[in-house]
C-alpha cells in the first residue's frame, strides 16, 4: 500500500500554475490585484500544509506525461467509489474464504491454513480502508479542516495497512516455499511441512512485519502549521516527512532502499524463482505421469491419476495466486527503488500521485482470490456449495411440526 503524506500534490501544482501565470503580462493585472491574488494563494497553500510557491515552476521530475493525467482523473473522480466497492466485495469474499477453508475437512491441510491467514490479513486491510476512504475523500475534502485526531488516524492508517500488506507478502512467500517443499521433497513432506512448522510460519508472518516496518514508522510524523484568519489563530495538523528526512536526502534514500529491496524486490525475486520452478516441476511431473501410465494396472492408474490431478490443480491455483501478487508488488518495488536513487522530489511529486493506483491494485489482489479458488479448485467449490446450501436451507426450511407419536425407544 502507498505511504500517505497529506500534501495534495495536484492542488499544489494548480496553485503553482496560477502563481506563475499572473506574474506575466497576459492578464494585465495591477500591482494591487497581483498582491491580493498572491496573498490569497499563499493562504490557500498554508491550508494544505505546504510552503509558499515561487513565482515560476522549477521541476525536473518526470512522472509520465500520459499516465500522470490518467492517475489524476482516476484519483479525483473514481477511486473513492471503486475502492469502496472492491473493499465491500473483498470483505465478503475473504469471509467466504475463511468459512470454507476452516471447515474440518479443509483446515487439516497446512496450505489451507496459510490461505486462511492470508484471507484474514486481506480482510482486515479492507475493513480499515473503507472508513479511511470516507474520511480522506469526503470529510476532509469538504471541510478542509485538519484536526489532530484526523492526522493521528491518517498516520495509523498508513502504518496499519503497511504492516498488514507486509504480512501478506510474508504469507505469500510462505505459501510458495511450502508448495516448493511439498513438490521437491515429497518423501520428507511430513517432516518439512508439519503442523507445528506451519503454525510457526503463520505466527512469524504476522510478527515480523511489525519489526520490518520500523523504517516506515520513523519516516512519517505529525506536523503542524499555524495560520491566522480574521484575527483568529488556527493550528492545522497533517502527516509529513520527518524533519531529519527533509533535511537529509541521503537518509531518505537509504530508507527507501531498505523498503524497496527488503520488503518488495527481494520477495518478488524469490517468488519469481519459485514460480518458475513450480511451473517447470508441473510440466515435468505431467510428462513423467504419462510415461508411467502404461506400466500401471487399471486400479492403480485410476487412483494415481486422481491424486495427481488434484495436486496439479492445487499447484496451478497457487501459481495463479502468486503471479497476481507478483504483478501487484513488482511495480511498487521498482517505484520505491527509483525513489531510493533520485530522492525526495520523486517521492513528493510522483509517488503520491500514483498512490491511489497502487492502492486499488493491492485491494483488487486481496479481493480476487475467492474467484481464483472457485474457478480452479473443485474441492473449494464443493465445500462452498455444501456450506451455502446448509445455511440457506436452514433459513428457508420451516421447522418440522411437533409429532403426536410417543415412543419409549431410546
Amino acid at each position: 500500500m502507498a505511504l500517505v503524506v497529506s500534501n495534495n500534490t495536484k492542488l499544489r501544482k494548480l496553485i503553482a500554475y496560477i502563481s506563475a501565470s499572473f506574474h506575466n503580462d497576459t492578464y494585465n493585472l495591477t500591482e494591487t490585484q497581483k498582491q491580493l491574488l498572491e496573498n490569497y494563494l499563499n493562504r490557500l497553500t498554508e491550508r494544505i500544509g505546504g510552503d509558499n510557491f515561487p513565482e515560476t515552476i522549477h521541476t525536473d521530475v518526470d512522472c509520465g506525461a500520459g499516465l500522470e493525467d490518467v492517475a489524476e482523473i482516476y484519483a479525483k473522480n473514481y477511486h473513492p467509489y471503486f475502492a469502496t466497492a472492491v473493499c465491500l466485495f473483498g470483505i465478503v469474499a475473504n469471509l467466504c474464504n475463511i468459512a470454507v477453508l476452516t471447515r474440518k475437512d479443509m483446515i487439516s491441510t497446512p496450505i489451507n491454513r496459510i490461505l486462511t491467514a492470508l484471507a484474514v490479513a486481506d480482510a482486515l486491510v479492507m475493513v480499515e480502508y473503507i472508513p479511511y476512504t470516507y474520511y480522506y475523500y469526503v470529510v476532509l475534502a469538504k471541510k478542509m479542516d485538519f484536526p489532530y485526531s484526523g492526522a493521528v488516524y491518517i498516520l495509523f492508517h498508513t502504518h496499519f495497512t503497511q504492516v498488514l500488506h507486509t504480512t501478506s507478502v510474508c504469507l505469500n512467500l510462505t505459501l510458495a516455499i511450502w508448495r516448493y517443499l511439498a513438490l521437491g521433497y515429497p518423501e520428507r513432506i511430513h517432516t518439512l511441512c508439519s503442523d507445528s512448522r506451519c503454525t510457526l510460519s503463520i505466527v512469524l508472518s504476522y510478527f515480523l512485519p511489525v519489526v520490518l516496518c520500523i523504517p516506515t514508522y520513523v519516516t512519517l510524523t505529525i506536523a503542524t502549521r499555524e495560520i491566522t484568519e480574521n484575527q483568529t489563530l488556527f493550528i492545522l495538523y497533517h502527516t509529513d516527512l520527518h524533519d531529519m528526512f527533509k533535511t537529509d536526502n541521503t537518509l531518505l534514500k537509504i530508507n527507501f532502499w531498505i523498503y524497496a529491496v527488503l520488503l518488495k524486490l527481494l520477495p518478488c525475486a524469490i517468488l519469481t524463482v519459485i514460480i518458475s520452478w513450480l511451473i517447470r516441476a508441473f510440466f515435468k511431473a505431467k510428462k513423467r505421469r504419462l510415461k508411467l501410465q502404461s506400466y500401471n494396472d487399471i486400479d492403480n492408474k485410476n487412483k494415481t491419476t486422481k491424486t495427481k490431478r488434484r495436486a496439479d490443480r492445487t499447484t496451478k491455483m497457487l501459481v495463479a495466486v502468486l503471479l497476481l501478487f507478483l504483478l501487484t508488488e513488482f511495480p511498487q518495488g521498482i517505484f520505491a527503488l527509483l525513489i531510493g536513487i533520485k530522492g525526495k522530489d520523486l517521492f513528493l511529486e510522483c509517488y503520491q500521485l500514483y498512490g491511489e493506483i497502487m492502492d486499488i491494485l493491492a485491494l483488487i489482489n486481496g479481493a480476487i482470490n475467492f474467484i481464483l479458488y472457485c474457478s480452479m479448485s473443485r474441492r473449494f467449490r464443493t465445500m462452498f456449495g455444501q456450506l451455502f446450501k446448509i445455511r440457506v436451507l436452514g433459513l428457508l426450511t420451516p421447522p418440522p411440526p411437533p409429532s403426536d407419536i410417543h415412543t419409549t425407544c431410546v
